[in-house]
Parts: structure tokens; C-alpha cells; sequence
């Protein structure tokens, strides 16, 4: 693998590295940040958290506003946050915020003109930790997701999808059930088409109704986000999980919103949850 470095910068002792690859799944260059823990300058493995961005993000967002890396630091942890959607002029694109690039929605698209470039669930799962692997110290014996939004969306998704991957899984704010919400059917209508039934693979409520198992899992969602109601719906998350006897935490945080504010608020939470569960 030939990763190229963008760039290299101290934090709370550790680093942290933004670089690009061309990708063999999307067809294009993909950029990505590394945490890397001081813990790992021996060349020690590390457990490995991928964080999943939402709407409109880069690998920018979390990297910059996320402030994760302290926590990191001291729990030793890896974190990389990867872009969400090929990009390029010729990549298929829409003026919609909430669809094409930026909104790849963590699916290998079928649907024509998407399917040539759009494969973000192999990117993800396989791809991606095969890239970071061969340059940095990640133990793949030890993977946690996690995610805002439609990242939160695709943390879920994938880790029903690939039981047993993921030691551990938790979103901010997520996308829990997007056949049944505006972003979400314009997205998987256009890059899975139009049979309800193949949605429901890539729909973490759905999975879970079909049968789809994880242990545990953490969300928090904040009272005053404005997407609330119309496009998160938690409760049919809360249901799905009741029903299959999932053990969901799910903290209603009074006040906070949609934004990175929130975000960076909860991450030490997350990120202290996951490290209990990678290092049993």
C-alpha cells in the first residue's frame, strides 16, 4: 500500500497523520486522519477505533473539532476517521446537500451512475483497515465503530452487517432507521434503487428486526437537535433493541444540538466505553 503524507502534527504526545491513497473500491484518492498514541511509538499494536462522519464531512471535521486526542493519548487508542464518499470531478455528484459526495451513507451502491465509484462498505470494511494496517501499528484483533449522524448510520450498519468485526459499536446522533426517513430513502433509492427489500440490509433498525445481533450498544442523541423527529427517530431504535433483547444505552442529553459541540462534549464517554470493551 502507498499511503502519501499530507501531513504530520504533535498532540497530547502522540500524532497525528493526514494522508491519501488511491483507492482500488471507489476508483479514486481517499484521504484520511490517524491518531496515533504515544503508546504505539514502540511499535507496540494498538486497538483501533474507525470514526464515521456524517452529511457534508470530510476526515476534516472530527479531526480538527472532535477533541478526542487527549483521550486517546492516555487510553491508548488509534483513531481514524476516513472521508465519507469518493470525490472528484468525475465522480457522480447532486447539488443536494444530503446526497452524492459527502453522502456516500457507508453502502456499495448497485444503481448506475453510483455503482462505479460509490462502494463505501468495502472501503470501510476491508480496504480501509488493510491501508492503515500497513502503516501504522493497529490491532485488528482489537476494531471499535463509532459515528455521527449518517456515520452513526453506517457504525450501526456495519456492525450488524459484519458480526463479530467490531468488539465494540456506539453513535452520536444516528441515522437508525433509514428507509423510514427522508434522507435516507432519497439515498438508498438512488444508489440501491427502488426494492424496499434490499434497503433493509443497510437499515439498522431492519437488520436488527431480521435478526442481525450485537451485544451492546451506546448512543447518545441530543433533545435540542433540530433533525430529531423527522430524520434520527431513536425510539425505533430503542424498540428494535427491546425487542431483540440488545442492550441499548440510549442518553437523551438535554440541550445539545446536531453539532460538533455535542460531539466533542460525549466523545471521552465513547471513546473510555470503548476502550473498557477492546481491552477485556
Amino acid at each position: 500500500m502507498t499511503l502519501e503524507t499530507l501531513s504530520v502534527t504533535r498532540s497530547f504526545g502522540g500524532t497525528v497523520h493526514v494522508v491519501r491513497h488511491d483507492s482500488r473500491a471507489t476508483g479514486t484518492p481517499m484521504t484520511l486522519s490517524v491518531f496515533v498514541p504515544p503508546q504505539a511509538e514502540s511499535g507496540a499494536p494498538c486497538p483501533v477505533v474507525w470514526y464515521l462522519s456524517g452529511l457534508t464531512c470530510t476526515h476534516a471535521n472530527v479531526t480538527e473539532k472532535g477533541e478526542y486526542r487527549r483521550a486517546c493519548a492516555e487510553l491508548g487508542l488509534i483513531f481514524v476517521a476516513p472521508d465519507t464518499s469518493p470525490r472528484g470531478e468525475s465522480v457522480p455528484d447532486d447539488p443536494a446537500y444530503d446526497f452524492g459526495q459527502g453522502a456516500g451513507f457507508y453502502l456499495d451502491a448497485t444503481e448506475a451512475p453510483y455503482d462505479a465509484n460509490y462502494r463505501m462498505e468495502r472501503y470501510i470494511v476491508d480496504e480501509l483497515p488493510e491501508v492503515v494496517a500497513s502503516a501504522f501499528p493497529i490491532d485488528l484483533a482489537r476494531q471499535a465503530i463509532t459515528g455521527h449522524s449518517m456515520g452513526g448510520h453506517g457504525a450501526l450498519t456495519l456492525a450488524l452487517r459484519h458480526p463479530g468485526r467490531y468488539r465494540s459499536v456506539s453513535a452520536f446522533a444516528p441515522i437508525v432507521a433509514p428507509s423510514q426517513v427522508p434522507w435516507g430513502e432519497k439515498a438508498l433509492g438512488a444508489y440501491l434503487g427502488p426494492d424496499r427489500a434490499t434497503w433493509r440490509r443497510h437499515d439498522a433498525v431492519a437488520l436488527i428486526e431480521d435478526g442481525a445481533r450485537v451485544p451492546e450498544i451506546l448512543v447518545d442523541q441530543g433533545e435540542a437537535d433540530s433533525f430529531l423527529a423527522r430524520e434520527l427517530r431513536p425510539e425505533l431504535l430503542e424498540a428494535a433493541c427491546h425487542g431483540a433483547g440488545i442492550a441499548l444505552t440510549l442518553r437523551m442529553q438535554p440541550g445539545y444540538d446536531h453539532s460538533y459541540y455535542f460531539i466533542s462534549t460525549f466523545m471521552e464517554d465513547h471513546l473510555r466505553w470503548h476502550a473498557t470493551r477492546l481491552t477485556a
